[in-house]
């Protein structure tokens, strides 16, 4: 029993272009169906700097001889502000949290510039749950330990040349970014993408990994993302105990088991595994809620 059993809270974490939003739009159908009231936090919203004082910081780090200054690492995060929002759920079901305002749409919608933040405001009340996605929800570095403070975390990670090829194509397409400048941003963030991120995946209690059947031994010359149906996904259980595989091997066809943690699946069945699998553990999330109110 953690302390946020009146006020669970569950993260799901990887990296930008990984596909947390897709995550959290099969969540949000479950929190639907299930009529489960959640609050949300996004990992961007607890970023250190805006996007002009991010490029200003960036640059002022770079003639320091720091050219790896990135938003995986705790210099450019609220760790600690978002550690005291995981303890305060936790404990009385309140926090805070901001939106990180990402284009004009957002801009509209939120009376914000785009790249700025809003301001922050409280939980609403009589909620369920937490829900964060972003890029850190189960890190632990000298100083914060936000792993600890979920009950259920969930890692969304495609192998890492998909991961780079994702990333060049969005960029590339939505920012106008050429591949030199993504390859740049690549190799910037890599020591804390190794010392920060991946780390996390080893605190998850399941992790979904999208895996191309396609070529893509050069990623930077990838000239389109892998769909769904050219890939696989490996879904990794941390404790296999309590899971019924052989229900999900007859739900979900071509599956199979590649070790006694992990179950095999194809790409486009994705949605329906997380469904299969999520459901039941947010319904004892919530049952344990209700228990111990």
């Amino acid at each position: 029993m953690t302390v946020s059993t009146k006020h669970p809270i569950i993260s799901a974490t990887g990296s930008s272009g990984a596909g947390t939003t897709s995550v959290r739009n099969t969540f949000e159908q479950i929190f639907r169906r299930e009529k489960v009231m959640a609050v949300y936090i996004e990992g961007d919203a607890f970023h250190r700097y805006d996007r002009q004082e991010m490029r200003r910081v960036m640059a002022e780090e770079a003639t320091k001889g720091n050219h790896h200054f990135s938003h995986f690492g705790p210099e450019a995060n609220l760790f600690e502000d978002l550690e005291a929002v995981f303890r305060s759920y936790g404990q009385c079901g309140q926090g805070r949290t901001r939106h990180y305002v990402h284009d004009s749409t957002e801009s509209q919608c939120f009376g914000a510039a785009a790249g700025t933040f809003t301001e922050w405001g409280p939980f609403p009340e009589g909620t369920d749950l937490l829900f964060y996605e972003g890029l850190h929800g189960a890190v632990i570095t000298g100083d914060v330990n936000i792993a600890q403070h979920a009950d259920l975390k969930i890692g969304v990670v495609p192998v890492i040349n998909l991961e780079w090829i994702q990333k060049i194509h969005r960029d590339g397409s939505s920012r106008g970014y050429s591949s030199e400048a993504v390859t740049d941003t690549i190799l910037r963030r890599m020591p804390d993408y190794v010392k920060y991120v991946c780390p996390q995946f080893s605190q998850t209690d399941i992790n979904f990994q999208r895996i191309p059947t396609v070529d893509t031994s050069n990623p930077f010359i990838a000239r389109l993302i892998p769909t769904p149906e050219e890939s696989m996904v490996v879904i990794r259980f941390r404790n296999p105990r309590g899971f019924d595989f052989c229900y999900l091997l007859s739900m979900i066809h071509n599956s199979f088991m590649s070790r006694a943690n992990s179950i095999v699946i194809p790409g486009g069945k994705l949605d329906l595994a997380m469904q299969l699998v999520l459901t039941p553990l947010i319904l004892q999330l919530v049952e344990r809620k209700k228990r111990a109110s």
